[in-house]
């Protein structure tokens, strides 16, 4: 691959199964170009984030929230 990223897309036809498996592996996106102009970027993939547990230790304990109020309302008056 060169080393400013970028590819002719004949070059990426040519080669393209490699240059996906050269972005998977590296993480950096690959500019493809056509007449020395960008056309079209391949990025890799995200990692996977696991949502479970995610907000683990986020949440405040505040005491019980459904046991009645000690104080009295001007409404219950």
């Amino acid at each position: 691959m060169t080393t400013s990223h970028q590819i002719g897309a004949g070059e990426f036809k040519s080669k393209c199964l490699k240059l996906l498996d050269i972005v998977a592996e590296t993480h950096e996106p690959l500019l493809i170009t056509k007449h020395g102009k960008g056309i079209a970027q391949l990025v890799p993939v995200p990692p996977e984030v696991d949502l479970f547990g995610a907000l683990s230790g986020s949440v405040l304990f505040e005491g019980d929230i459904v046991a009645p109020l000690e104080n009295t309302w001007d409404a219950n008056r």
